[in-house]
């Protein structure tokens, strides 16, 4: 059975890693800690042959748009799941203009068709600075310039995890109030029904990302990221049903390997749920070797059976 695999919910590698990602392909494998053991690390294969599709996660896959021309001679599937939101600077500190990213939206819509190019909008903070109306004004105005360009847009409710909650408690102290029991409000069923009323006046269907709470009755059913159907849809690509057992039990993704490594994202966005610290994060970026197989840290050596697999490779 072929891989998906997932780049990446722990980091942002079409924004910052890129290069690396490339030079795994080229190489065709590279090697994954385990998120709890840093020293324990796995071999995955990125060869065409072994992979039935890669999912992209970004704010800013820009750097990504002059590769694509050479993952598709390789062979290889992929689509994107780029969250675009329009927040207060305050939230997404590090991140281009809503300009740029929509014209990077365009171009990667143009290249590889509006159904691999997935809108998340994505967290939907509530706060006084960041109340109802205001997702129904920025949802709009993003999904009005995306329009024709997509054909799928995500949506979920912040979660307050701990360390998340800790950095958004640190913008309290600045004047922010933030609803933390939103999810369960009439106000954000009605938002959702809005939103779900806009994403498909612009051509678009619209899915909830693991949540606890069932918005059918808004218009919007539970969705998948990581999506099966959608890779037979766009493929044909069969047998990628089963829902994956390493994410939460809201999460209804099919099983993938994700080839990330928290903490290494600097976006510095404070609801982040993949970094704990945003110093620790830029450290190990500017510790990270594109030639590396790891994105960070300590590589090891090959075992017997996958210098064998590489050779196999190098003779075929």
């Amino acid at each position: 059975m072929k891989t998906i695999i997932s780049a990446s919910r722990r980091t942002d590698i079409p924004a910052f890693y890129s290069e690396w990602f490339m030079n795994r392909i080229r190489v065709g494998w590279c090697q994954v800690p385990n998120p709890l053991n840093y020293n324990q690390l796995s071999y995955v294969s990125l060869k065409p042959e072994n992979v039935s599709a890669i999912v992209f996660w970004s704010k800013n896959p820009k750097p990504m748009l002059k590769h694509l021309h050479e993952l598709d001679d390789r062979g290889l599937k992929y689509y994107f799941q780029f969250a675009v939101n329009d927040y207060p600077s305050i939230l997404e500190s590090n991140i281009p203009s809503l300009h740029m990213r929509l014209e990077t939206f365009h171009k990667i819509s143009n290249h590889v068709a509006p159904l691999r190019a997935i809108w998340r909008y994505d967290p939907i903070i509530i706060s006084n600075y960041t109340p109802p109306d205001f997702h129904r004004d920025k949802f709009s105005a993003i999904a009005d310039a995306l329009k024709g360009y997509t054909k799928r847009v995500m949506v979920s409710l912040v979660d307050y995890y701990q360390k998340t909650d800790r950095r958004l408690a640190e913008l309290e102290k600045e004047g922010y109030q933030f609803d933390r029991e939103a999810a369960h409000s009439h106000v954000v069923w009605d938002l959702l029904k809005d939103l779900s009323s806009i994403a498909k006046s612009n051509g678009m269907e619209i899915f909830t990302c693991a949540e606890e709470r069932d918005f059918s009755g808004a218009g919007i059913y539970p969705g998948r990221c990581i999506d099966g159907e959608l890779l037979f849809r766009l493929w044909e690509l069969q047998g990628h049903t089963q829902k994956d057992p390493t994410q939460r039990d809201t999460c209804l993704c099919v099983v993938s390997k994700d080839i990330g490594i928290n903490d290494t994202c600097i976006h510095g966005c404070p609801y982040c749920y993949s970094t704990r610290n945003i110093e620790i994060a830029k450290h190990r970026y500017s510790e990270h070797d594109p030639e590396s197989p790891v994105i960070w840290g300590a590589a090891r050596p090959l075992s017997g059976a996958e210098k064998a697999e590489q050779q196999q490779t190098r003779l075929l």
